[in-house]
């Protein structure tokens, strides 16, 4: 749903996965956005992490899934999003991913967008890779403020879905979430203010020890801290 989610997950896919290709694009790119595009165009496979700017207009061949992991902002993005796949005379497939609560979006894309769909059984087996991704946060400090804005702009998004009455960010189990995004704490936002997160840990280290890989970003980093001192 957010450009910040797209390079945060963008990220961590690319660890995760080391035979496929993964390739991230949204708004903010502006004029790397064509570039990115045309390659993905021309690879025999792999997986495009992206934002609604890719959910209409495009026509990439023989796209075999379109994964929503956040539902879109308005029911016709829906319909483009899954139009990705399945293009002149093929099959593909398009899973949209929702919480117990956001169940009745089922019934109301039926209703407005005469779209029926079906239940797909939770996957078994699945791998815990929150560990790996919280060790990733530790290890680098641009993983770790990317997921910190990640969580921000995800929360901010949710906050300003069409269908509030279905997307109601006073029924977001935060706690989860940030689990979910593999925080090392919980962000200073207005949204949480005045709550406590009994079902969350923060990790003990202090984060502002995390340090960047990228040495001159690093650098830069303790000289601000230095003059604020």
């Amino acid at each position: 749903s957010t450009c910040a989610c797209v390079e945060y997950y963008g990220k961590a896919l690319e660890s995760f996965i080391k035979q496929v290709k993964i390739m991230s694009i949204h708004g903010k790119m502006k004029h790397k956005r064509n570039k990115i595009f045309t390659e993905f165009r021309k690879l025999p496979g792999g997986i495009l992490v992206c934002t609604d700017v890719m959910a209409r207009g495009i026509d990439i061949p023989e796209v075999h899934w379109v994964l929503q992991y956040d539902p879109p902002s308005s029911a016709s993005a829906f319909v483009h999003r899954c139009g990705r796949t399945a293009r002149i005379g093929n099959v593909g497939s398009a899973l949209v991913f929702l919480l117990p609560m956001e169940e009745s979006y089922i019934n109301f894309l039926s209703i407005n967008q005469k779209c029926p769909m079906q239940e797909m059984k939770p996957q078994t087996n699945v791998l815990d890779l929150l560990p790996k991704l919280k060790s990733m946060a530790l290890a680098d400090r641009a993983v770790f403020e990317k997921g910190m804005k990640a969580f921000v702009s995800y929360v901010q998004a949710y906050g300003k879905h069409e269908c509030n009455l279905i997307f109601r960010i006073k029924d977001l189990d935060f706690a989860s979430l940030a689990r979910g995004f593999a925080l090392l704490k919980m962000p200073k936002m207005p949204e949480l203010r005045g709550k406590s997160f009994p079902d969350f840990t923060p990790v003990t280290v202090n984060t502002d020890s995390i340090s960047f890989k990228d040495k001159n970003r690093e650098k830069q980093r303790q000289k601000k801290l230095e003059e604020q001192r």
